[in-house]
């Protein structure tokens, strides 16, 4: 069994009524320095929203289909959901799930967790039953709120939950209907439900593992250091902020809506259930936010849609992009569609965080101590040098506790002194500017020779006919692997074929040995929940094309065979060239 280093304890862990176990894995001294300065708020993030009901109770709190809560109505129904929660037998210090599409419901039922003095646990939608059943186990959760008969059948089969919740107007035997009134009446909370250092959120991430990781936030890190990179991506207010959160609210991304920008900030939460870039057009025009929150895909699909009919976009301030990298062109395509700036994040659910506005998107900004404090580091755990690519590594006030219930990944993440191990390759610069050079793992090993795809697809990105790319591998029995680029042509674009993409690469300075030696061209990305591009898709896609083509043993991709073309079941659009 693999036992948590004795150099990363820190002081008793908090644990949850099922026994869950939640250390901080950052050094105390640290956390109570960043206290000192005032970066972390000592308080828990339901007091600080009862803060914001009483400061503006008529403000607009959320905005989806249905219509507009304001703060006052919103509490109601946070008030409301808490009643239930707690005639079920859930109360302060229980973990509880939540797997619900965006809108009030969602944002009410994480609120109303909260106000136990809970932890919430939301995962978002599409990830089928295998998440519920590793989140809900892995936590410990006592409850859970979710909206489909598959994940109330999954979860009643586990050992921790002891209370279930659906969102549907009919609940099956055992399961509790979350739209009625709480017989003993809407929930009284306390005054400080929880402490200010106790968990508060547990983010959920993919990442390299095969299962969904969870890591814990607690109140001071959401309401500190991730509040405070809010508010310096937003800039000065010039009124109430109203952002358009397109990403689910449930994803590590999307976090930065309740928690932060509802609890912490007292800003206007805009949301939709799904996305649809014609949609979300729409939503910009009608509710008119000053910044708009996706992922790259998200954006440049909005970018490449013709403008609506007097369409009004002039409260818009910025467009801001995290999740992946995000391609020139489709920065490109955004500042001329809206006028306004893209504003890139580099960051991670493990705590990692940094933006720029810079139009060359050369670096990934210069990072905010009040946010987390970066530095560079050789493979011996040395420093690097300015300018010297290695390890980036952070830590800050955004600096979650630890990996929940897997004391292995924070032994691989994180130092004895509480910084975040990224798996990022990247540099600082002799003016401190952090630039990103792609990821350490996520690589292609042809014949010996390393690849990073990032780099490939950052190049890509710079090419106007291109309005995606995605670079994958492919197996090949030679050479191991080789590189796939899967591209998805500029509207209005012709279909590209792989000497142009190539001439273009070279053109860009790029090592021949690094060119794709495949090209998948498509007329959709598919995506995960999150929005982001889904790279085992494409990675499947583009083997079974090159397998069609009777090309997996080897040999180059050159004359002739560089225009052969090969349907793809999943995708009929869809053909190697």
């Amino acid at each position: 069994m693999t036992t948590t280093p004795p150099a990363l304890r820190t002081g008793a862990p908090w644990r949850s009524r099922n026994g869950l176990d939640v250390p901080d894995r950052v050094p105390r001294a640290d956390r109570e320095a960043w206290q000192a300065l005032g970066l972390c708020p000592d308080a828990d993030l339901f007091t600080l929203f009862r803060e914001r009901v009483h400061a503006h109770p008529e403000r607009e709190a959320v905005v989806d289909e249905r219509g507009a809560l304001t703060y006052r109505e919103l509490y109601a129904e946070v008030l409301r959901i808490a009643g239930l929660y707690a005639e079920a037998g859930l109360g302060a210090r229980d973990v509880i799930a939540l797997r619900l599409p965006n809108g009030r419901l969602a944002v009410a039922a994480e609120l109303a967790v909260y106000a136990l003095g809970a932890v919430a646990l939301p995962y978002p939608l599409g990830g089928g039953i295998r998440d519920t059943r590793s989140l809900l186990t892995g936590s410990r959760a006592a409850g859970a709120v979710l909206g489909t008969p598959e994940d109330l059948e999954a979860a009643a089969g586990l050992p921790w939950p002891r209370a279930l919740f659906t969102p549907a107007t009919e609940a099956p035997e055992g399961v509790r209907r979350l739209d009625g009134a709480p017989a003993r009446g809407p929930f009284r909370p306390a005054d400080r439900p929880a402490e200010a250092t106790a968990p508060a959120r547990f983010l959920v991430s993919s990442g390299s593992e095969t299962e969904p990781k969870m890591i814990a936030y607690s109140h001071q890190a959401m309401a500190g250091g991730r509040a405070a990179y809010l508010r310096a991506l937003t800039g000065p207010p010039a009124g109430p902020l109203r952002l358009l959160v397109l990403v689910p609210l449930a994803s590590s991304y999307g976090s930065l809506g309740v928690p932060v920008a509802l609890a912490a900030l007292g800003a206007t939460l805009i949301t939709r259930e799904r996305f649809d870039a014609a949609d979300a057009l729409r939503a910009i025009a009608a509710h008119r936010p000053c910044h708009v929150f996706g992922v790259p895909t998200m954006l440049r699909r909005m970018a490449d849609l013709p403008r609506l009919p007097d369409e009004d976009t002039s409260a818009l301030r910025a467009l801001v992009s995290s999740g992946a990298a995000l391609p020139a062109s489709t920065a490109s395509a955004c500042r001329e569609r809206f006028g306004v700036p893209v504003v890139t994040v580099y960051g991670s659910s493990d705590g990692v965080n940094c933006h720029t506005a810079d139009p060359s998107g050369e670096t990934a900004g210069t990072p905010d101590p009040a946010v987390a404090s970066f530095r560079i580091v050789r493979p011996d755990g040395s420093p690097a040098a300015p300018g010297e690519p290695g390890e980036i590594q952070a830590k800050g006030p955004m600096s979650p506790l630890c990996h929940v219930g897997a004391p292995a990944l924070d032994a691989r993440y994180r130092t004895a002194s509480g910084w975040v191990r990224s798996g990022d390759l990247g540099a600082l610069d002799g003016a401190g500017r952090l630039r990103v050079l792609g990821r350490l793992k996520n690589v292609v090993l042809r014949g010996g020779y390393t690849i990073s795809p990032a780099e490939v697809e950052q190049e890509l990105g710079t090419d106007p006919l291109i309005a995606e790319a995605v670079c994958v591998p492919v197996p090949d029995e030679e050479f191991g692997e080789r590189l796939c680029a899967c591209v998805r042509p500029a509207p209005g674009a012709p279909a590209p074929v792989l000497a142009t993409v190539l001439a273009h690469l070279e053109s860009r300075g790029l090592e021949r040995r690094k060119f794709p030696e495949y090209l998948l061209v498509l007329d959709r990305v598919p995506v995960r929940p999150t929005g982001k591009p889904c790279r085992r898709t494409l990675a499947v896609w583009a083997a079974e094309a090159a397998g069609a083509l009777g090309v997996l043993g080897g040999g180059s991709r050159t004359g002739a065979d560089a225009n052969a073309t090969a349907p793809v079941n999943q995708n009929p659009d869809t053909s190697l060239v």
